[in-house]
Parts: structure tokens; sequence; C-alpha cells
């Protein structure tokens, strides 16, 4: 992550801030990249809340995956489930479409603000 970091560092001009949204992932709590993030205060953590994957559109890529290959197949080789894994994607990227959120941010907002509400309410 650190390599990731300083290119970044190197790639955005100086007078900019970084804004990183990073899921719950450990890889930000190694104490080197702690450390690097503490001396480099023009990068901002921001962090999707705890089971919110479909936040995270690699997540989001995945499920579709899951639902659009896997679960409508049937394989009898780890092979055939490659191939039509691959052959999916290929498809997929032959006519690439931007994913676009049908909620609203303040939507989507308000639902991680009920839900955190409820959570601190009932003690966990």
């Amino acid at each position: 992550m650190l390599r990731f970091l300083r290119r970044i560092d190197e790639s955005v001009p100086a007078e900019l801030g970084i804004h990183l949204v990073l899921d719950d992932y450990g890889t930000h709590k190694v104490p080197k990249v702690k450390g690097w993030l503490a001396r480099h205060p023009r990068f901002q953590v921001h962090f999707t809340p705890t089971g919110a994957s479909w936040l995270n559109l690699v997540e989001r890529l995945f499920a579709e995956l899951t639902e659009r290959c896997v679960r409508r197949g049937s394989y009898r080789a780890v092979r055939e489930l490659e191939k039509a894994l691959l052959d999916y994607l290929d498809r997929r990227n032959k006519h690439p479409k931007p994913f676009v959120w049908t909620a609203s941010a303040e939507l989507i907002l308000d639902r991680v603000a009920r839900l955190s509400k409820r959570i601190s309410n009932s003690g966990h």
C-alpha cells in the first residue's frame, strides 16, 4: 500500500488535497502506513461503514459476477467456471457502462445515520 500511496503523492499536484475512501480491510492499520499517512496531512482518509460492501464498486462487480454467472451456471470443473467468468467479463467489457447510483446521496446518508442510531441504541 505504501508504494501505491507514494505514487499518488508524486502524481497529484502538491497543492491539492487527496481523499481516500477505504473499506474496513486492515491494510491501512499497519503501523508503517499509519505513520506515513500521519506525515502526509493532505491525505484525508474516509472509511465505508462496516457491513456496507454495497458502497464498494469492486464488491458490486463480484456481486454481479455471482448473480449473473455463478448462480446461473452449472460447472463440473474449476476450468469451466473460470472460462464462464472470463467469457462474461469479455462480453461485459465490450460495451462497458458506468455504475450509476439510483439513490441520492441524501437518502443513502440518511439510511446510514438511521442504522448507526439503531445500532447505538441496541447496546452493540
